[in-house]
């Protein structure tokens, strides 16, 4: 079975390759093919798979092209995790946004619209040529934002199309963790948009335990966004929140944060990156070594600046272990060999939430099996959760009409329709900020 990863130079690809490593039997990838624009990328990546792969039987055979068609063709899987603009995009996008003092984070408010406008119509072509070279292949998208871009690709692909992100994956493991239950066997009752959901329950053999952990206050100030969102708050809502709320729960102290902090993340990232990649460029040096040193201190300073400022302290251990990859086998798996499992993704609403239409992608339970992955009819959400959900939505369907449109005007209300942004003069001003910045805007008129 053919897998072809776009963003093959991207420094989370050997996440991917590791789990393929451990997965046997029938109907496993036995060929992964990397595609990037960036050669030295490629063979930098390239280098760190080899060494995982070193003394693996059947370890699946990796080439790398820089020529988009001649990877997707024949594949049975596309993993998409692309990053239009690279680093310095993230990095800029933060910049200009925390210029006119609002969130530049590459998900949430202006940074996100700003990275989704630059994406999707990248994403829109590669769903076209995957229709076209590939018609029978499954495209699982981690490109942030994964929602919107989900959203954009599945208008080309329909249900071909499966959005994934590892921060429902997270937050169930940690709620499931601290109330002493095995995570395979809970069922996390969430719901939302991508890095905008709610945990509302978590059952295990049948009973919701969710309840006795909202009551106990020294358990629910024990684990992540116990820390990071505070007790009292998370009682108040009556459920927990995907970490990324943080972003809309305590905005202005994120904002003031990032805008104190002597780098933000995506400079951060980008110079870390940078190290590595050099690094993995000398002849001499053991890249995976190099890699997982690089990991560590990547996922130990994550969301640091909001926990900073909620007072949540480091990191714990357990948390620094990812888990989209594990998704990302786990969806393969049950597609190709029928292994129904049930897994959090972002896949078409259908009529799971009454309050938004069948075509707008969501973040929700599903069942999979061969023919894809199946929304499971959730409770709706309560009313404060609703705004939210419909507000972003409305801003991702402004973001995807100014991506086919070209429209600056459409990209302009995008902006001054999100929550966060809440000035139409600022969003203008976003917009002039971002086509300065990145010459993948030019096509906004």
């Amino acid at each position: 079975m053919k897998l072809t990863i776009l963003g093959g130079g991207g420094f989370r690809v050997p996440l991917v390759y590791g789990a393929l490593l451990t997965d046997r039997g029938e109907g496993r990838v036995t060929e992964v093919v990397l595609h990037d624009l960036d050669a030295g990328r490629l063979s930098a990546v390239a280098r760190v798979l080899a060494e995982q792969a070193a003394g693996v039987p059947g370890a699946p055979a990796v080439t790398a092209t820089t020529d988009l068609d001649d990877a997707l063709r024949g594949a049975d899987f596309v993993f998409s995790a692309i990053r239009v603009g690279g680093l310095e995009g993230r990095a800029d996008d933060e910049r200009v946004a925390l210029a006119e003092g609002v969130l530049g984070q590459e998900t949430v408010g202006a940074g996100g619209i700003a990275y989704g406008l630059r994406t999707v119509p990248v994403a829109v072509d590669i769903a076209r040529r995957v229709a076209r070279l590939a018609p029978d292949a499954w495209v699982i998208n981690f490109t942030n934002p994964a929602g919107l871009v989900t959203e954009a690709m599945s208008r080309h692909l329909g249900d071909r199309v499966i959005g994934i992100c590892d921060s429902p994956v997270g937050l169930g493991r940690r709620i499931a963790r601290v109330l002493g239950a095995n995570p395979r066997e809970a069922w996390i009752d969430y719901v939302g948009l991508n890095h905008l959901g709610w945990v509302r329950g978590l059952h295990v053999a049948g009973r919701d335990e969710l309840p006795r952990l909202l009551a106990d206050p020294d358990l629910l100030g024990s684990f992540e966004e116990g820390k990071l969102f505070g007790v009292d708050w998370l009682q108040s809502l009556g459920a927990i929140p995907n970490e990324y709320l943080h972003y809309y729960y305590f905005n202005r102290e994120a904002v003031r944060a990032y805008q104190q902090a002597e780098k933000t993340r995506g400079a951060f990232l980008r110079d870390q990156q940078a190290h590595f990649y050099e690094a993995v460029a000398d002849p001499g040096s053991k890249a995976l070594d190099v890699w997982d040193r690089t990991r560590a201190e990547r996922e130990a300073t994550y969301m640091a600046e909001n926990r900073e400022t909620a007072g949540a302290g480091e990191r714990d251990a357990d948390d620094l272990s990812g888990g989209y990859e594990k998704v990302a086998l786990a969806l393969m798996r049950a597609i190709a060999r029928d292994e129904r499992t049930t897994l959090i993704l972002n896949v078409r609403n259908r009529d799971t939430l009454s309050v938004l239409d069948g075509e707008a992608v969501i973040e929700v339970p599903c069942l999979v099996d061969a023919n894809g992955a199946h929304p499971v009819a959730v409770a709706p959400l309560p009313d404060h959760a609703t705004g939210l959900v419909c507000a972003v939505k409305a801003v991702e369907r402004e973001v995807l009409a100014a991506a086919e449109s070209g429209s600056r005007a459409t990209a302009v209300k995008a902006f001054a329709l999100h929550p966060l942004v809440d000035s139409v003069n600022v969003a203008r001003r976003l917009v002039e900020g971002y086509t300065d910045a990145h010459p993948g805007l030019a096509y906004l008129k």
